[in-house]
């Protein structure tokens, strides 16, 4: 036997070999759904189900995975996770690749196992589903729970109809006929009824059961022509009905093993045309045997106590089995394999019949004499003799016990032996041997005109004074009463005929017919002089109890004497209850056993005997109420003791007071016509039955005039309703009316509140138009003067280029001018050495006198030089930082300017300037760089200020230290600077701006060259550049002032035109 695991794969192959099923067992492949987690589980399947081919089948685990296995292409897959357990599955739909399921929550799904998707969500039932049957064509559903069954269209998914049912009566199935438009509903109270589809007409109702089964029908299952229907449950016995003639007519009784049918399946067969002849039979000990229906021959079986199987599913063309097995796992067998043994060809039609060894005719119970001349007669032995004498006997015995034997085969006196040896006869026979006992006619014909009068008007109200729980047996115990108040007119005036028939109405509530006829029976042998006396006890009846009981137990009578207990406490409920109120149910089919067994005086005795059974409880009871009440209950008492008690009295009592004496034997029911009944005193019942009328007639008039009353008020009452709900009426319309109007000037209220809004926002749409039209021409306007504006900064750019081009050309021509005065002062200086070298050859005799004296002041005056020189210095280094301070704020007003330009320029520019990024973003790295040049300017001017503080510190302290040796010659000093002052008068005027351009030269020279030229100046020279210093200072300031002047002018100017704005980001 192969094993698959399906694990987590979602699809494979179902065998990876060729099966080769064995005989015995026929299993195909097992197949088995484990987990891989950390503790291996396995999920077991619930539910299978095949498509219409029979090759492929879908099944469902608890887990919610549905998988469709293909058998003829040997694949398996996964098509679907619903995540909860299913309770029923369905394949043979229409659309042949869709499929249903039942979940837990309570809702049927449809999906399809190619797409694998939800086609359909159908809700409806309120508990789970336990089957779903498909129609034949495959347009509609029917799904059953314990409490309801749903009609549903496949084609629109949607309920066409709903069966309700009463909460005490459940559901076992409800199925669709095969190949038919018939639904067949079966309830768990033994009832089926046959439904049209279409219309949901009834069209039959398969009878009750026999009276002799007990089973109640939990398994159904129908051949596929639909003519048979199988039914079992807890019990080993299988009823076949016909759905022809709706008739019962078979029982098949399975082995002893089998105590409850779990499922029933037909095997279809290629060959038979629907009428399936093999039915598979799952037990209680997972067993499934298959026998046929016809010869009720056991085939095969499938499963084994120890591999039990749960459900069993056949493929529609009958080739495979498949099990859910009670571990969760799937059996697939093979039905071939199974039925090889059965389908074997037949044996030879032709046998050969070979010739005994001896043929001497057997001499065993013949004697031959072999005389010659002749063959004699056999003589006859004496055991001949006496075998001859015996059948004679016999033959006598048949004529005398002609009565005792029974119909069915049945003997009365070997039943009586029986009863006698085992106390009870079997359960499973006894309303057999009931039946037979009392020789029940079954006139079907005179029951059905007894039923056909309808409920009696006795028994009409019958569930007031008897609540019965049970609707069914209320039902059944009103036809019976009222068929014997139609049988018989003082039933229906008898006050404990209920009490009396209904032990037998609940034994015989599935067949009324036997019913009827049981306590019929009952009535005319064991009731005999009942009715005598009537309407009071039957005083006869229990004057004969009372007689026997005295005879037995004096002192039990004598105690009930003494307590005013007569016999119509001791003995009469027992009588009209026939011991129904003080023995359970098993007591009570012991005691009728021998009741229906024996004389119709052995009822009678059985009262004497409980009485003397109970005669200690009895005694010791001194209370009328507490004897009253042990009739009424059950008491600890046992049965067996009482009918052996019976049996003694029966045979005990004398002959005079024996009530055998006064009853007569028992005579069965009549065939065709059930018998007269009028034992009872005719003028009491007539007259209370013509009292009765008379009493019904005052009432039903009584009743007409109440009713005619009532029907006067109710029109009385029902035309003041008229007239009140008319004026309500008109009052509603017009408070409607009022409603409506006022509602009708809300609304206009509201429209014309609508309207005024509508005006309002038409205005301000207006406005907002207008708006929008002078926004767009302002905007235009603005372009148009942004355009203007940008052609007035290009000119003013333009104008700006040529200044500046002008500018550079009168700077340039500056410096050429400069350049000439450095060609001009170069030959001044050469005029100025050649006059000095001519004045030293003139004055170097004037020298030579006084070389001392111009050593001290040659001394004294490199002296002074060094001081002017160290002045000059300081005063140059100064202009040079204050030039270049200039200079770098001139940049920075210049950066500002052209950073405020280029600012402008974006924001103006701003929405096409997508095409100028580039520009921008070179325009912000220069100006980054400018930014950077300026710090770096700035960080430098502030070393050179730093350097120029700490020179002119230096130079103050050697300005002190020279002033000591100054102070001695101050008075030469005085007279040479009047004396030079005087000599150098006459040459101001043309020495002036010969001096201003050797200024702006030296700015221009190195340092080294300008303290060269100094030391080469003669002592006359030098004299007067330091006479003059004083001025030169003075006008250079003014001049570097006027400078800073006009470009703080010309700066302002550039920032009025441009306006730029308050923050600059660079």
């Amino acid at each position: 036997m192969q094993s698959t695991d399906l694990g987590n794969k979602e699809s494979g192959k179902i065998w990876h070999r060729k099966p080769s099923p064995a005989t015995h067992d026929g299993i195909i492949v097992n197949i088995v759904h484990s987990t891989s987690e950390y503790h291996p589980k396995v999920l077991r399947f619930l539910n299978v189900a095949f498509d219409g081919s029979g090759d492929s089948f879908i099944a469902g685990d608890h887990q919610g995975n549905i998988y469709a296995f293909d058998l003829r292409g040997n694949r398996f897959a996964l098509v679907q996770r619903t995540a909860q357990a299913c309770t029923a599955l369905a394949f043979n739909l229409r659309r042949k690749s869709e499929f249903l399921v039942a979940v837990a929550d309570y809702s049927i799904k449809c999906f399809d196992t190619v797409t694998k998707e939800l086609v359909s969500w159908m809700r409806g039932h309120e508990s789970s589903v336990s089957s779903i049957s498909v129609h034949a064509s495959g347009r509609y559903a029917i799904t059953t729970s314990s409490d309801t069954a749903q009609l549903w269209d496949l084609d629109t998914f949607q309920r066409k109809r709903k069966l309700n049912i009463r909460q005490s009566v459940g559901i076992q199935k409800v199925f669709f006929l095969p190949f038919s438009n018939t639904i067949l509903s079966c309830f768990k109270d033994n009832s089926i009824f046959a439904w049209e589809c279409d219309t949901l007409f009834c069209k039959y109702q398969l009878p009750a059961p026999p009276e002799g089964s007990s089973i109640v029908y939990k398994v159904f299952a129908v051949t596929r022509d639909g003519r048979i229907l199988a039914a079992g449950g807890k019990s080993n016995h299988l009823h076949l009905w016909c759905l022809e003639t709706t008739q019962l007519f078979r029982i098949i009784q399975m082995p002893t093993k089998v105590r409850a049918v779990r499922h029933l399946e037909f095997l279809p067969d290629s060959f038979d045309a629907g009428s399936n002849q093999v039915l598979g039979v799952l037990s209680q000990d997972g067993i499934m045997r298959f026998v046929n229906i016809q010869t009720c021959k056991l085939l095969f079986e499938i499963g084994s106590v120890e591999e039990g199987i749960s459900s069993s599913v056949i493929s529609p063309h009958g080739r495979y089995i498949v099990s859910i097995m009670e571990n969760g796992s799937l059996n697939i067998y093979s039905v071939q394999a199974l039925t090889q043994e059965i389908n074997k060809p037949p044996p030879p039609l032709v046998k050969v019949i070979e010739d005994l060894p001896n043929n001497t005719p057997s001499s065993g119970n013949l004697k031959m004499k072999m005389v010659s001349g002749g063959v004699q007669r056999p003589a006859r032995s004496k055991e001949s003799r006496i075998q001859t004498r015996t059948l004679k006997q016999d033959l006598a015995g048949n004529v005398e016990n002609k009565e005792n034997e029974l119909s069915e085969g049945l003997n009365k006196k070997r039943l009586q032996i029986l009863l006698k040896g085992y106390g009870e006869y079997p359960t499973k026979y006894r309303m057999f041997i009931w039946r037979s006992l009392l020789q029940l006619p079954e006139n079907h014909t005179a029951f059905s005109s007894l039923v056909d009068k309808g409920t009696h008007v006795a028994y009409l109200n019958l569930q007031k004074k008897y609540p019965i729980k049970s609707r069914k047996l209320l039902r059944v115990l009103q036809r019976t009463l009222s068929a014997l108040a139609h049988w018989s007119a003082i039933f229906s005036d008898t006050p404990y005929l209920p009490l009396l028939a209904f032990p037998f109405v609940k034994l015989f509530q599935n067949n009324q017919l036997i019913c009827f006829e049981v306590v019929a029976t009952l009535i005319i042998n064991w009731c005999q002089h009942w009715f005598e006396y009537f309407p009071n006890p039957p005083i006869n009846i229990l004057s004969m109890i009372e007689n026997v009981l005295a005879f037995h137990d004096k002192e039990l009578l004598q105690h009930f004497i003494e307590r005013d207990v007569t016999s119509q406490l001791y003995a009469w409920p027992l009588l009209e209850t026939v011991f129904s109120e003080v023995l359970t149910r098993e007591e009570w089919l012991r005691l009728f056993d021998n009741v229906f067994s024996n004389h119709p005086s052995f009822l009678l005795m059985a009262v004497v005997a409980y009485n003397t059974c109970s005669r200690a409880p009895l005694l010791n009871s001194t209370l009328k109420d507490d004897i009253e009440y042990f009739f009424h209950h059950r008491n600890n008492l046992d049965i067996n003791v009482v009918i052996r008690e019976v049996y003694r009295l029966m045979e005990t009592t004398p002959a005079d007071i024996h009530p055998r004496s006064m009853l007569d034997a028992f005579v069965a029911l009549t065939k065709g016509q059930y018998p007269i009944f009028n034992q009872y005193p005719k003028f009491i019942v007539d007259y209370q039955t013509q009292e009765r009328e008379r009493i019904r007639n005052d009432e039903l008039d009584f009743l007409r005039e109440r009713q005619t009353v009532e029907n006067m008020q109710a029109e009385v009452d029902e035309q003041r309703a008229e007239d009140e709900a008319w004026y309500q009426k008109q009052e509603l319309l017009r408070r409607a009316e009022e409603t409506r109007r006022e509602m009708l000037l809300q609304e206009e209220e509201k429209m014309a509140q609508q309207r005024h809004r509508l005006a309002a926002a038409k205005r301000e749409l207006k406005i907002k138009e207008m708006r929008l039209q002078d926004a767009a021409r302002r905007r235009f306007l603005k372009l148009q003067q942004d355009q203007r504006e940008m052609e007035l900064r290009r000119l003013e750019d333009e104008i700006e280029r040529k200044v500046q081009m002008r500018d550079e050309e009168i700077a340039a021509t500056a410096s050429d001018l400069e350049m000439r005065q450095l060609e001009l002062e170069s030959q001044k200086r050469l005029y100025e050495k050649d006059l000095t070298r001519s004045q030293d050859a003139i004055a170097k005799e004037i020298r030579d006198g006084a070389d001392a004296h111009r050593r001290k002041v040659a001394l004294e005056e490199h002296m002074f030089r060094n001081l002017l020189e160290t002045s000059q210095l300081g005063n140059r280094t100064r202009r040079v930082v204050e030039d270049n301070l200039a200079k770098a704020e001139q940049a920075c007003l210049d950066a500002d300017w052209q950073i405020q330009a280029l600012h402008k320029q974006k924001c103006d520019d701003q929405q096409r300037s997508e095409g100028y990024q580039e520009v921008a973003t070179l325009l912000r790295k220069n100006r980054r760089r400018e930014v950077e040049v300026l710090n770096a300017m700035m960080k430098e001017e502030a070393k050179k200020w730093k350097e120029a503080k700490e020179k002119e510190l230096h130079l103050e302290s050697e300005k002190r230290a020279s002033a000591l040796s100054d102070a001695s010659r101050k008075w030469f000093l005085k007279q040479e600077t009047s004396a030079a002052l005087e000599h150098g008068g006459d040459l101001l005027c043309k020495e002036v701006p010969w001096l201003q351009r050797e200024h702006m030269a030296s700015n221009y020279l190195p340092q080294t060259s300008q303290l060269n030229g100094v030391s080469e100046m003669d002592s006359s020279a030098q004299t007067f550049s330091s006479r003059k210093t004083t001025e030169w200072n003075h006008m250079e300031h003014d001049l570097l002032k006027k400078v800073r002047n006009l470009r703080q002018r010309l700066t302002a100017q550039a920032r009025n035109r441009c306006q730029p704005p308050h923050l600059l980001v660079t």
